[in-house]
């Protein structure tokens, strides 16, 4: 079984069309697993929030997408991510804003645990420190984690002897087998990298060879900015896209 792991869609219809394409393009893929922030900062909540559904999936909710129907306050947003919050909360259909309140916040698949911050606090904190990853390991009944939420895609092995942990590199079209060692995952953001690369990023979880592989495509971004402009979302929103930042 291949499931294609997506974090951080952020309503980026083009770069979700592209990575669906790319993921297709390298092998049947079974199921879909969003790790949250399906909507917030572009420009096509409603039609990402389709697509997904359109497809044999699993997903978890972020803080934008608890932000697109009220669940938390955008006070702790910066100014454009809130603009762009309350911007979503006005396009969102009852059935679409249903949807995102279903979601669960922590989803436990196979080995793997889904959480879009960490599973300590999966709205708000970002998996970036020893501290956040050691923590999480006391919310982990799976081998192995998947996170989003920083837009950044990396691996964090876990020693449980010494319990110590390192941040490493996430390399591309490299399958990185699977051991018992606890294991964290990002695979990076699709709708708004944020690694200095604008590609967006994927990762495909093969279960029959137990790894999992890091991937990026290109995407039209311009297209995505000019929806932007015409929807009157903040400029450092969209010229952002260009830089992956």
């Amino acid at each position: 079984m291949r499931s294609l792991i997506l974090a951080d869609i952020h309503a980026n219809l083009e770069a979700f069309h592209a990575v669906l394409a790319d993921a297709h393009s390298r092998g049947p893929v079974d199921e879909l697993w969003s790790l949250g922030d399906i909507v917030g900062y572009g420009p096509n909540p409603t039609e990402v929030i389709d697509l997904l559904r359109d497809h044999d999936h699993v997903s978890i909710a972020g803080n934008h997408d608890w932000a697109a129907i009220g669940k938390i306050d955008t006070h702790d947003f910066n100014p454009y991510a809130k603009a762009a919050a309350e911007w979503t909360q006005t396009r969102l259909s009852k059935e679409h804003a249903d949807y995102l309140e279903s979601l669960p916040l922590t989803l436990e698949k196979g080995d793997f645990t889904m959480a879009h911050g960490t599973p300590r606090d999966p709205i708000w904190e970002y998996l970036v420190t020893e501290t956040s990853a050691l923590a999480s390991l006391e919310h982990l009944e799976t081998s192995h984690c998947l996170v989003g939420h920083s837009h950044i895609p990396f691996l964090c092995r876990i020693d449980p002897n010494n319990l110590t942990c390192e941040f490493l590199e996430f390399p591309t079209d490299i399958p990185i087998e699977l051991g018992p060692e606890p294991l964290f995952v990002n695979p990076g953001g699709v709708g708004q990298p944020r690694d200095r690369n604008p590609s967006s990023n994927y990762a495909i979880f093969d279960s029959d060879l137990n790894s999992i592989c890091h991937y990026r495509v290109p995407y039209d971004i311009p297209a995505t900015q000019e929806k932007m402009r015409r929807a009157n979302l903040p400029e450092p929103l969209i010229t952002r896209l260009s830089r992956g930042v």
